[in-house]
């Protein structure tokens, strides 16, 4: 597994080796030696998958607290933009993003710290994503930020984006609280 460091601190792009023949391919898609050899620390307690149509944006998301996630981001079947958004305080990358298109074919991942929220676009007709994340759900400590906040200027590339109600609604960044940033 190749480790590429992106423009913000902690989130990295992970391509794996795939061995391919005639019968198909093999890959690795999680070794925790890899993040430790690294100074990463990282214990998975939960995997989520959705399944989703083109067009589709979801995110962005986080939780505050005991419940903050590191996620590692895979895509399962097709083709999605994969953001994270700096919402660390004292960061001087704060509200500043990284996004990564990740994909069934080069089956790379993204990983996230705790500090940063997520979201994501589907680029193909239809995306199934999988994730590890570092904590457990906590609805009490879920927190979120406008998918289309122009303070971030997150170009989602899909003409006709479809939103949730509940993202759609979610506050700007410059409306956030500080007890709700890291």
């Amino acid at each position: 597994m190749t480790f590429h460091k992106t423009e913000l601190d902690g989130v990295y792009l992970l391509e794996p080796k795939i061995f391919g023949d005639q019968r198909g391919y093999f890959l690795e898609t999680f070794r925790r030696s890899h993040l430790d050899e690294r100074g990463i620390e990282s214990i998975f307690v939960q995997d989520n998958i959705s399944l989703s149509q083109q067009g589709v944006v979801r995110g962005l998301h986080y939780q505050i607290g005991k419940a903050a996630q590191q996620k590692l981001v895979r895509v399962v079947r097709g083709k999605i933009l994969d953001v994270a958004v700096d919402l660390r305080k004292d960061s001087p990358t704060f509200g500043n993003y990284t996004s990564a298109v990740l994909d069934d074919n080069t089956h790379r991942q993204l990983l996230i710290p705790k500090g940063f929220a997520h979201g994501f676009s589907v680029l193909s007709e239809e995306a199934m994503v999988c994730y590890k994340c570092s904590a457990y759900y906590n609805r009490e400590l879920e927190r979120g930020i406008r998918w289309d906040d122009p303070s971030i200027g997150i170009d989602w590339q899909v003409s006709d984006p479809v939103i949730s109600e509940k993202d759609s609604n979610q506050p700007f960044l410059e409306e956030v609280s500080d007890e709700d940033l890291f």
